[in-house]
């Protein structure tokens, strides 16, 4: 947790260990966040679902096309404090979890014709693209059911991961919990 910690502390503003409220709100985010991470593993291995070295590799040389070269993309590392290793490790943790949940939801999204007829109208509207669309009407399909499916996907989660956490159960060592706030 500690070495997560140090890890998250890059992403919140330099003195929010003087705020202690703050501080506070942060580990327990970070709890819940590593919990919340267990409980997917645990279920993609139950599943068996695996992300292979070359779906790693191709995310991370998708990564680095914005980079404008390879010491860039290492000083970027280096400037949040994160070995590539832990780096490396951290994204495959996440392509698995990318995985499970589109095989547990995304996958299992019903789009309606009626809801992209809605969504079209609502956002792809004469006055709103213009008198020519910059995308063909097979692009705006696909990018209409796309975000349909991510907007259903997401309002789906929590149930999702609420269904989950009762499945599987994760003790929190309570003495070295408040241990952990007091510090």
């Amino acid at each position: 947790f500690n070495k997560a910690l140090e890890i998250a502390k890059t992403a919140y503003p330099h003195n929010i260990i003087q705020n202690p409220d703050d501080y506070k709100e942060a580990q327990i985010r970070l709890l819940n966040q590593m919990t919340e991470e267990l409980i997917l593993l645990e279920r993609a291995r139950e599943l068996e679902i695996r992300v292979t070295e070359e779906e790693v590799e191709g995310a991370i040389a998708k990564i680095k096309e914005d980079y404008p070269d390879d010491k860039v993309f290492e000083e970027t590392l280096l400037e949040y404090a994160v070995s590539y290793q832990s780096w490396r490790k951290g994204l495959k943790t996440r392509l698995l979890m990318d995985k499970l949940v589109e095989r547990e939801l995304k996958n299992r999204i019903v789009i309606t014709p009626e809801e992209i007829a809605k969504y079209y109208k609502e956002h792809y509207s004469r006055e709103q693209v213009g008198p020519e669309p910059l995308e063909s009407p097979q692009q705006i399909d696909t990018m209409i059911i796309d975000q349909l499916r991510r907007e259903k996907t997401e309002a789906a989660y929590k149930s999702w991961i609420d269904n989950l956490q009762k499945r599987y159960a994760i003790e929190i060592n309570k003495k070295e919990w408040k241990k952990i706030l007091s510090s």
